[in-house]
């Protein structure tokens, strides 16, 4: 796609009409509607100017991106896409120019899994996961955004509103997930599990509007099936589950409370794993789902209160990489607090060394 094709796309994409975006840029319509057929060329200044009015960076249009972003953006039917996409697209970029820098900041993705064709293979993906992530094979999946970027997938939570549940592209090296940060902490943590399943398969680039609830799609569905899989390990789930229901003193809901505490799962993929197993019937799995958690509960149960990809939430080795790259001088003060999504302030960032007086002078003479 040529440079007056991107702006094209990126003017649809805003609701912008070319009278509008000229008028903006202090260009004439005509103008425009020449460069966007690519029958004239475009000044820096005058790119700077359309990419403020369209809310892009300047390197979005001049820059394909990651090799996944540029098929998926040629397969696309239509101009509009997504807010998941959007980002996507602008992590990715971040995350190939710091690991450009910092190389380790990125694992290397495994060898890709095979797609599973059944809900037999997705329990058996899960387990393989399990394996790659160095859990046993019946140890809860908590912290797993932590997990998974030892195999190579940097996860980040913005808000989305009523976006994608969650989005993964492959990079040269490894991958970039986005969650939505909107999302309850158990639905957070099922659409991370749901993406590295993609991730393990090597899907180049995939938008999750809802996970969950995709049973039309049978590759989403047994996705669906792995995340579970993942997350709430049929061997410690079925112990536990005995083990709290077996309590007289204490009721479904009272099993379930703690099972979600537990597993760090919301209570609709607690029901759902729950009756696949066979561990409640059809009215139970119905009772649970209704479920919620009270503070008291928290407080008279001791429970653990979860807040993963609490938005917004970058890996921590990758803010270890953007402050390496600003205390070395690679990146601008500016730079770095674009990378780090607004989570620091300039007072918030490290102090940078100071020049010798050797330095100082080669910069002055």
């Amino acid at each position: 796609m040529g440079l007056g094709e991107r702006i094209a796309e990126a003017r649809a994409e805003s609701g912008l009409t070319q009278a509008q975006l000229a008028a903006a840029v202090g260009l004439a319509r005509s103008a425009l509607a020449k460069i966007e057929n690519g029958m004239r060329g475009v000044s820096a200044v005058e790119l700077v100017g359309i990419a403020r009015e369209l809310r892009r960076r300047v390197e979005w249009f001049v820059d394909p991106g990651p090799p996944a972003i540029v098929s998926y953006r040629a397969g696309r039917s239509g101009l509009a896409t997504q807010s998941v996409d959007d980002e996507l697209d602008r992590l990715a970029r971040d995350v190939e120019f710091v690991a450009g820098e910092v190389p380790e900041l990125v694992a290397a993705q495994p060898a890709a899994l095979p797609t599973p064709t059944s809900m037999a293979a997705a329990d058996e993906l899960a387990v393989r996961a399990r394996t790659l992530l160095k859990l046993g094979s019946d140890e809860p999946a908590q912290k797993l955004s932590q997990l998974v970027t030892e195999v190579g997938l940097l996860p980040f939570a913005v808000p989305l509103g009523e976006g994608a549940d969650a989005g993964t592209v492959l990079l040269r090296t490894g991958g970039v997930s986005v969650v939505n940060g909107d999302l309850r902490v158990g639905r957070r943590r099922l659409a991370l599990a749901h993406e590295l399943g993609h991730y393990l398969i090597a899907d180049p680039y995939t938008t999750d509007w809802r996970v969950a609830t995709a049973e039309a799609d049978a590759l989403e569905a047994r996705l669906d099936r792995f995340a579970r899989a993942l997350l709430l390990p049929e061997s410690d789930l079925r112990g536990r589950w005995a083990h709290w229901t077996d309590n007289a003193d204490e009721t479904l809901r009272d099993a379930a409370v703690r099972a979600g505490s537990h597993y760090q799962v919301d209570m609709a993929t607690l029901a759902r794993r729950l009756e696949e197993l066979g561990l409640v019937d059809g009215a139970q799995a119905n009772n649970v789902r209704q479920a919620r958690t009270k503070k008291a509960d928290i407080v008279e149960k001791n429970l653990v209160v979860a807040r993963e990809l609490e938005p917004v939430a970058l890996p921590r080795s990758y803010e270890q990489a953007v402050l390496r790259l600003y205390r070395s001088e690679t990146v601008t003060v500016d730079r770095a607090l674009s990378l780090l999504l607004g989570t620091f302030d300039e007072d918030a960032l490290p102090d940078r060394p100071p020049l010798s007086d050797a330095e100082i002078w080669a910069v002055t003479s």
